[in-house]
C-alpha cells in the first residue's frame, strides 16, 4: 500500500518537473511593435516567446498519457482595426487537476495555439518568460517586420549579463501561432523580476531597481530612468548640458523633489 505522503512528494516532483525553466534553445524572440528612431537608428522591441509544440513535449515528457486539453470558442472579440480578433478558452487537465485561460489569435490555429500555451503557464510550463525585461534591439529600418542588427537573444545577454543561449536560425520571425509572454502589471510593479542589467543604477530614493526609457521616451528633457515602484517617485533625469554664453536654463527638478512621473505615451510603459 503506498502512502499518502509519497503520493503527495510523488506530485510534487511532478508540479516541480512541469515548472522547470526551458532550455534556452526553445526560446525564441519576435518583433512587438513598430520601430522607433533614436540618433538616426531604429530600435524595435522584441519579445520572448515559445511554440506550442515545446508545451506539449513537456507535458508527454513529464505526465505522458496523463493530460487532457478541451477547447471552447468564445465570441468574437472587437479589435481597433475593425476585424474581430476570435478567441478560445483552454481547459487543461493534468493528473486530475485543472487550469483554464483564454487565447485569442485573427484565425482558429493561433487562437487555439494562443489559450494552450496560457493554460500551459498555470502549470508553470514557461512561466519564467514572465520575468524578461524589455529587449529593445536596433533594426535595420522603420517596418513593422524590420530585420534586427543583432540576435536578440545576444542583445538581452549582453544588456542584463545574463546567458540565455542563441536562437535557432529564423526563429526571430513573427509567427502566427506564437504566444507572447509578456510581465503582466502586477509583477512590473515589484523591484525584483528579473535579473539587473549591469549598467542599470539604483533608485535614488529607495534603492530598488529602476525602469530604463531612454530608448522609449518621446521627450528628450523626461526621466532616463523610473523606479518600478510604482509607491515610490524616484527617477533620474537626463544629464543638463551646459549652457551657452549669455543664455539661461530652467531649473532641471531632481529626483529628490520630483512629484510622481505621469508617462507622456502609452507605449512609454514598461509593460
Amino acid at each position: 500500500m503506498i502512502a499518502r505522503h509519497e503520493v503527495q512528494l510523488d506530485r510534487m516532483d511532478i508540479w516541480s518537473k512541469l515548472a522547470a525553466p526551458l532550455p534556452t534553445t526553445e526560446i525564441s524572440w519576435r518583433q512587438d511593435g513598430r520601430p522607433i528612431q533614436r540618433d538616426g537608428k531604429y530600435f524595435a522591441r522584441f519579445v520572448a516567446y515559445v511554440d506550442a509544440n515545446t508545451v506539449r513535449e513537456r507535458l508527454d515528457s513529464v505526465v505522458p498519457g496523463e493530460w487532457d486539453l478541451t477547447l471552447e470558442l468564445l465570441p468574437p472579440l472587437p479589435v481597433d482595426d475593425g476585424e474581430p480578433a476570435l478567441s478560445f478558452k483552454a481547459r487543461l487537465q493534468i493528473l486530475g487537476v485543472i487550469r483554464e485561460d483564454v487565447g485569442t489569435g485573427r484565425d482558429y490555429k493561433s487562437a487555439a495555439t494562443d489559450a494552450f500555451k496560457r493554460a500551459g503557464v498555470r502549470f508553470g510550463i514557461a512561466h519564467e518568460l514572465y520575468a524578461y525585461e524589455q529587449n529593445w534591439v536596433q533594426v535595420d529600418s522603420d517596418s513593422r517586420h524590420a530585420r534586427p542588427v543583432e540576435d536578440p537573444a545576444e542583445a538581452y545577454a549582453r544588456r542584463t549579463g545574463t546567458r540565455t543561449g542563441r536562437v535557432a536560425e529564423g526563429r526571430t520571425e513573427q509567427r502566427q501561432d506564437a504566444v507572447v509572454l509578456e510581465m503582466p502589471a502586477a509583477q512590473a510593479s515589484s523591484g525584483d523580476a528579473g535579473p539587473r542589467a549591469s549598467e542599470e543604477p539604483e533608485c535614488p530614493k529607495c534603492g530598488g531597481r529602476m525602469w530604463d526609457n531612454r530608448l522609449s521616451k518621446r521627450n528628450p528633457k523626461a526621466p532616463d530612468f523610473k523606479c518600478r515602484d510604482r509607491s515610490c517617485d524616484g527617477v533620474i533625469w537626463p544629464e543638463k548640458k551646459p549652457a551657452a554664453k549669455g543664455e539661461t536654463t530652467a531649473a532641471t527638478p531632481s529626483s529628490n523633489d520630483a512629484g510622481p512621473l505621469v508617462p507622456e505615451a502609452e507605449d512609454e510603459l514598461p509593460f
